[in-house]
């Protein structure tokens, strides 16, 4: 099949902006239905813009594709701030591709990330001519683990995504005498090369390689708002899911740094979405992929062939995925996708994909794993212990936590410095950091399957006014090998929501830590951990323990902190186990 070609298509909001798409079409009489996807990184990058989707598939399998810049990037019009006009403008692109003389008037969207939430926005606005969608890893609320997590800032992805994917093309679009522009761009990569010094930079209202540059104003805007503003709901869908009313087939990963909201899309849209069809058609798949990244190998970890997006289940790869879907809901064909379940999961450890009817699963027992120790679980060397057995009378446990020299990102939902930081990675270099406590079962006999929701119920005490609190699951290979499989933090200010409380007196303080999910089978031989510390750095910025943060203060302070394990504050990781 040929495929027509039609570059910068304009297209009109309904405030005059116009913003540009290509549009890719089959070389043939009739009409046909619309894949549209919207994004900022650059239609006319095949990378971003294609990603994941074989495109030209999609097209010669009767889709006219449309690929859009957003507003305010590159072809098109209008200023840029993330998220803020994507809903209205999504409505109106959908409603102008089903318009389009070759449309059948029918429209799906597809997308990752930034372009998986600028269809979430646009369909919480109802256009009539949105038949379904394909969100894959992305937001549902800024405050949910993008911009912020449970109070700590996401300092690594925030920095990384304005610096590399934001700032070149405003740089082009505000300089526009050449000479200023090169000195701009050259400061611009200056800047990325040292980014990882940079990390270290406060405070954050003051970031230099943003400032210089003198593009992004909407970062240090983001800075100024406190986290229950309730400006953030104008750029969330958290609290829009009985707002929608289309299928949607969400995509997520165990170590995507967006997985918590994916998740949370999922369960939102299937309970609460606007209509029967809508609630009953919610998919969602999630691998053991990364950000962006659906192969084999993620991190240090391998788990076989079948698990990329190539070859899904030794069955079909994700554009195939994609074209069944849209199929039934934008042609009326192949309704035996609607058969099948509607979770699929990869459970790693055996390495292999699962269909389930729910999630979280209906069958799972929530096991409270407890903190042990005599007094001394600093450090893997330490005698910390979990067991399911409750703790009596034990010592707490103690460690000093200093800004200035915080427990490094080491893995996990990362989306910072590529894909290098992401995934599994062999956890025992930080666990043999004094500021680490270390908890870990003896070697086990039987297997253990853990797929589900994770929490840990830690009770602390700290000397700080605010301090932030750190939890990790791991996975100890009978060598030792340490690979963790998913982690969380929380900032003592915000332990109950978005509402700040007040200073700490040195009282002890029970926390909630969500690790948000995973799955995975503890196989015999192996032990199940868990690490307690204060900081997840440069993933999230680092607690000053003043009461002021990196984004309006320099000074730090030391802080001792204190764990709790008793009968009276039983400390606890809740573990989702499978029988």
């Amino acid at each position: 099949m040929q495929i027509i070609v039609d570059k910068n298509v304009a297209c009109t909001m309904r405030d005059g902006t116009v913003l540009y798409a290509d549009i890719y079409r089959p070389n043939e009489d009739g009409e046909f239905p619309v894949l549209l996807t919207r994004l900022p990184y650059s239609k006319d990058l095949p990378y971003y813009s294609h990603r994941y989707l074989d495109t030209n598939r999609l097209v010669e399998n009767g889709y006219i594709v449309i690929i859009q810049d957003v507003r305010g990037r590159f072809q098109s019009e209008g200023e840029f701030i993330p998220f803020m006009d994507e809903a209205n403008d999504g409505y109106d692109t959908v409603e102008w591709a089903a318009s389009l003389p070759y449309s059948s008037g029918k429209v799906g969207m597809f997308g990752l990330s930034y372009y998986g939430f600028t269809q979430l926005l646009a369909a919480s606005k109802r256009p009539p001519s949105l038949e379904a969608i394909f969100p894959a890893q992305t937001l549902s609320d800024q405050r949910h683990g993008n911009f912020y997590y449970h109070g700590a800032f996401g300092l690594g992805g925030s920095e990384t995504w304005v610096l590399e994917s934001i700032a070149p093309d405003l740089i082009k679009r505000k300089h526009k005498d050449p000479d200023l522009y090169h000195k701009k761009m050259k400061q611009l990569a200056t800047s990325c090369d040292y980014i990882e010094e940079w990390y270290r930079h406060k405070p954050i209202k003051e970031y230099l390689p943003l400032k210089e540059l003198d593009v992004a104003d909407y970062f240090f805007n983001q800075l100024e708002r406190e986290i229950d503003d309730e400006s953030w709901l104008e750029t969330s869908v958290a609290d829009k899911y009985d707002q929608m009313n289309v299928p949607a087939y969400h995509l997520g990963g165990w170590y995507d740094s967006l997985l918590g909201s994916t998740i949370e899309n999922y369960i939102g849209m299937a309970a609460k979405a606007d209509g029967d069809t809508a609630r009953k058609n919610q998919k969602f798949i999630i691998g053991p992929w990364a950000h962006g990244d659906f192969g084999s190998v993620i991190g240090d970890r391998k788990f076989g062939s079948h698990a990329s997006e190539d070859w899904i289940d030794h069955k079909e790869d994700l554009t195939t995925l994609h074209i069944r879907w849209f199929d039934y809901w934008l042609k009326g064909k192949n309704p035996q996708i609607l058969e099948e379940a509607p979770v699929k999961i990869f459970v790693m450890g055996v390495n292999q994909w699962r269909n389930e009817k729910e999630w979280p699963l209906a069958r799972t027992s929530y096991v409270p794993y407890y903190l042990h120790s005599r007094g001394n679980a600093n450090t893997r060397a330490g005698d910390g212990e979990i067991s399911t057995k409750k703790p009596g009378t034990e010592p707490e446990d103690n460690f000093v936590y200093n800004p200035e020299n915080p427990v490094p990102s080491n893995g996990g939902g990362t989306l910072y410095d590529g894909i290098n930081t992401t995934g599994p990675h062999d956890q025992r270099e930080l666990e043999d950091r004094e500021d680490v406590l270390v908890y870990s079962t003896g070697q086990l006999q039987e297997q253990v399957e853990v797929t589900g929701p994770i929490k840990v119920k830690l009770w602390a005490s700290t000397n700080a006014k605010d301090t932030d609190f750190a939890a990790k699951l791991v996975d100890v290979m009978p060598d030792g090998t340490a690979f963790n499989l998913t982690d969380g933090i929380v900032r003592a200010r915000y332990r109950n929501g978005y509402v700040p409380e007040a200073d700490l007196n040195g009282e002890v303080t029970q926390y909630e830590i969500d690790l948000w999910a995973t799955s995975n089978v503890f196989l015999p031989g192996h032990q199940i951990r868990v690490e307690i510390s204060s900081s997840n750095f440069p993933r999230f910025d680092t607690n000053l323990n003043t009461g002021k943060t990196m984004m309006n203060s320099t000074k730090t302070k030391k802080a001792n902190q204190t764990i709790y394990h008793n009968e009276k504050y039983p400390s606890h990781i809740i573990l989702p186990v499978i029988p």
